[in-house]
């Protein structure tokens, strides 16, 4: 039964102006008089001292709490109050019901809480304007037949009553005049907590706060004045126990125990539920994760038996065998790696990352890029139809986004002064001038460039750090204790300090830009002054996109497309910024810079994940640790329910963007890059598994109740990740065409092998070529003191560098032999060859696949067809009623054949259509 509200002498309640509401309408649901009189009486018998205040109901027990405002009175407040009094004011004008709770009552002494409740003619009217769909008849479509087996899928399996907590409806967008057309059982439960919630902020989004200024409106400015500190709808209950309350749903509770808890891991997760409590946006984030982290097991899977492989064919690597025999690699002088600080090497040093990069870079290597090539594809059209079923289980099937082109956001509305005609709504609008608008976005872009510029040119300082730095370690490490340790010493070369270190400041640099543009990017997307909510998040998100793109991935570019590639020979080097600068361009180890880039993505991705995670789940603990050390004790008569949310940290309206940048992020590390790390799938996946249930921790105990909001799709990152799907063909292509050795290894081994039989006997030595020492400038000599003590200038008269040029002595000497052209012929077909396969699969699979199930079509035409069946007799009971009741006697009606009662001839035809 819906009730009016009352005020006792000693509460601080505020009454409400009702009569814009109620005079005037037939009793449709709405209060009558004497439903005000009554609920008055029994307001007044409420004793809320012995209430308990973990409650999410008013102190009348009946109505419940929609929303909270928290403020503070400051000494200094008067046009705070002043704002505060208008915009409550304005509130009650709009039909919304306040109860304030005095700062005596607050744990600091000092905070006010105003909570808000929507009647539900409010609801009612809102939930028209806002197109809300509402269930109609319950769905008689059979459910699917189980799959065979499935009762191995027991243990991963939560209880009914949490994966389905309402039962299956037919739905129609609400409409306020044809109430008795749906199944309303009881009005004050109609609209779930999370759809009253976006109804109130809605509303609170667009009251005016000012009597003067009609452009000063909305709950976001008076936040940003300090006019209110915090806006929130509550949890419903604590986490960790039920709420005594029997008619509260206590859904925070069955999150947190079949959803958020970290021993759950295995479980499925809850859809409808977190759809029901935290709206479609969120829910749909979860489906999307979970999909994606189901996806990730096959990958990951798949990249572990190709690692395995590289593992039991270990010791068929016989190219690390001829690095390490002490006749092949011990006996091959190779030529210094820097200028005057590198001393001349044998090749057998390298023997421990030979075999190491040996498990990344073998045949199995080829054969996973392409199979992730085709693994993303099935990936995002798999996920097409998981979000076509979702889409339609929760009423988002006619959800577009016009709709919410209909609800501009309230900064718009303020900072748009020039009015125009709307062709489609025949009103005056704001719109924003084409020479603003185009100056803006002009700012907007030179900003972003700028901060990419400033990435690039971080990236090219850690280039010379590695540069300036590689002759260093080499020096101090000729004579380094290291060396001497039996497990680590041969793994801790020059090299490998280089980029660990390199690869750490890299990390750091990120870290720190990152911080700072996120602030720059919400900046200057505000300063574009979108239209709506998604214009708004899909321009930030593709700023944030291009810029983190940038930022995460170009150390990886580096290293996998342009270390060693441009080197040059002894006597004839390539320089960084020219000769002068002294700063020689890199080299890769005669065992390919693959095993490089392994290190610099492991550093990078799991330092991300380590960091992300830290953000995420120990930083707001910490915080919540803090402000709750005085109350956490306090027992729940004492500690209110609007306290303890209001003490927890607030979700942004940003907070779910980033949550979707951190796993696109990553998806772009594992596809890529992927053919120089098959593991990156499977420490993805570990990470994911976690992060659901990190996530899922951090909405449930940590953040306050997140505004509900509708989303039918996961937005712009679906075409992101289009556009990464299509871009990682290229990239893996590229990493085993001129990152790894396996074509030159395959040319060796088809065209160049020495015999008649097969064998990549000699590789080693195929692959380096032949400098005559006496020929290097005294500039790129060693110093005295850096060469080896085996090193004697009289018998070793050439050294060896890789690359594949003819010999000194030769007439084309120095120049790049026919072997040289016939690898990069084979590299460029392998790239053109390997591309239009993976890319004729992936146009084949996407084809193949439809977006949208069959059995989901037929239930939507099902319904839709229901809906026209229903409001046909729905309208036609109504119009029997009407004559009824003027005296007509519908079964007799007949139409006129005269012209003389032209409105009776339109209402009969109206009839029998």
């Amino acid at each position: 039964m819906n009730r009016g509200s009352g005020k006792s002498s000693d509460e601080t309640l505020i009454e409400m102006n009702r009569t814009a509401w109620s005079s005037g309408e037939e009793n449709n649901g709405f209060h009558t008089s004497s439903d005000k009189e009554s609920f008055q009486l029994e307001n007044a018998a409420v004793d809320k001292q012995q209430q308990s205040k973990d409650s999410v109901y008013f102190r009348d027990g009946v109505r419940r709490i929609d929303f909270v405002l928290s403020y503070i009175d400051d000494k200094d407040g008067e046009k705070k109050q002043d704002r505060r009094k208008e915009f409550e004011a304005n509130l009650q004008k709009a039909g919304l019901e306040l109860e304030t709770e005095d700062k005596s009552e607050s744990e600091d002494g000092k905070t006010y809480f105003l909570k808000i409740h929507v009647p539900w003619e409010v609801l009612a009217t809102y939930a028209d304007v806002l197109k809300i769909k509402v269930p109609f008849k319950a769905n008689d479509i059979p459910a699917k037949k189980e799959v065979p087996m499935s009762w191995l899928f027991t243990p991963y399996r939560l209880p009914d009553h949490v994966m389905n907590p309402e039962p299956d409806y037919f739905t129609y967008t609400f409409d306020k005049s044809k109430i008795d057309f749906f199944l309303i059982e009881d009005k004050e439960t109609f609209f779930p907590p999370s759809t009253r919630n976006r109804i109130v902020y809605y509303i609170l989004s667009r009251i005016q706060y000012s009597k003067d200024d009609k452009d000063k409106k909305g709950i976001k400015r008076l936040l940003n004045n300090g006019t209110y500190t915090s806006a929130f709808p509550l949890h419903d209950c604590r986490y960790w126990t039920k709420s005594r309350d029997s008619n509260c749903e206590s859904e925070r509770y069955s999150l947190y125990k079949h959803w958020a808890r970290f021993s759950s891991f295995y479980k499925e997760q809850p859809l409808n539920l977190i759809r029901k409590y935290y709206g479609e946006k969120i829910g749909i984030y979860f489906a999307w994760l979970g999909f994606y982290t189901e996806m990730l097991s096959y990958a990951a899977v798949v990249g572990l038996l190709c690692f395995i492989y590289g593992v039991a064919t270990f010791d068929n690597n016989v190219w690390s065998k001829e690095i390490c025999n002490e006749t092949i690699g011990g006996q091959i002088v190779m030529c210094p790696l820097c200028d005057k600080k590198c001393g001349y090497w044998k090749l057998s040093t390298t023997c421990s990352s030979s075999w190491q990069s040996y498990l990344f870079d073998n045949t199995a290597t080829v054969f996973f890029a392409i199979f992730m090539g085709i693994w993303v594809t099935l990936f995002l059209e798999f996920w097409k139809r998981r979000q076509a079923r979702l889409e339609y289980e929760w009423d988002l099937v006619d959800f577009e986004e016009e709709q919410q082109q209909l609800q501009l956001r309230p900064e718009y509305e303020i900072k748009c002064t020039s009015r125009r005609l709307n062709n489609i709504t025949q009103e005056m609008e704001p719109y924003l001038p084409l020479t603003s608008k185009c100056a803006r976005s002009m700012l907007s872009g030179a900003t972003v460039l700028f901060w990419i510029s400033l990435i690039i040119a971080s990236i090219i300082g850690v280039i010379a750090y590695r540069l300036a730095v590689f002759a260093a370690f080499a020096s101090i490490m000729k004579d380094s204790p290291t060396n001497k340790l039996d497990v680590v010493g041969s793994l801790i070369t020059p090299q490998f300090a280089t980029s660990v270190t390199a690869s750490c400041i890299n990390f750091v640099i990120i870290m720190i830009l990152n911080f700072l543009y996120e602030r720059v990017a919400i900046k200057i997307t505000d300063m574009e002054v979108p239209k709506t909510h998604v214009e708004y998040e899909n321009k930030l998100t593709v700023k944030m996109f291009l810029f983190q793109f940038v930022n995460y991935y170009s150390s990886c570019f580096y290293v996998a497309f342009f270390k060693g590639k441009f080197v040059g020979y002894p006597g004839n080097y390539a320089y960084m910024f020219g000769k002068w600068s002294g700063l020689r361009n890199e080299e890769c180890e005669p065992g390919g810079c693959l095993i490089e880039l392994t290190t610099q993505l492991v550093i990078v991705m799991v330092g991300k994940q380590v960091w992300g995670n830290i953000q995420e789940a120990l930083v707001p603990w910490l915080r919540n640790w803090w402000v709750s050390r005085s109350a956490r004790n306090h027992p729940e008569s004492l500690y209110s329910r609007w306290e303890q949310d209001h003490d927890l940290q607030t979700f942004s309206q940003l907070g779910l963007f980033y949550e979707y940048l951190e796993m696109v992020i990553q998806f772009g590390f594992i596809t890529l890059f992927v053919a120089s790390f098959p593991l990156a799938p499977l420490l993805a996946l570990m990470n994911n598994i976690l992060e659901v249930r990190v996530d899922a921790w951090k909405f449930t105990t940590q953040f306050r109740r997140p505004m509900a909001a509708k989303a039918h799709s996961i937005g712009a990152w679906e075409e992101i990740l289009n556009m990464i799907a299509v871009f990682s063909v290229v990239t893996n292509a590229f990493i085993v065409s001129f990152t790894s050795d396996m074509i030159p290894r395959l040319v060796y081994l088809y065209a160049y092998h020495p015999g008649t039989e097969m064998t990549m006997d000699g590789y080693i030595s195929n692959s380096l070529s032949i400098f005559n020492i006496s020929g290097i400038p005294i500039e790129n000599r060693p110093e005295e003191g850096e060469n080896p003590d085996w090193y004697d200038s009289t018998n070793i008269t050439t050294c060896r560098y890789r690359d594949y040029r003819y010999p000194p002595g030769h007439e084309k000497q120095y120049s790049h032999t026919m072997q040289f052209w016939h690898i990069l012929a084979a590299k460029l077909a392998f790239i053109i060859i390997m591309e239009h396969v993976v890319f004729v699969v992936k146009f084949f699979v996407a084809w193949l696949i439809p977006d949208v199930p069959s059995d989901v079509k037929a239930r939507v035409k099902r319904e839709r067809y229901l809906i026209q069946e229903y409001l046909h007799d729905y309208e036609l009971e109504k119009l029997k009623i009407q004559l009824s009741r003027n005296g007509q006697n519908i079964d007799q009606c007949t139409c006129p054949t005269t012209a003389s009662t032209p409105m009776k001839v339109e209402m009969l035809s109206d009839c029998l259509t």
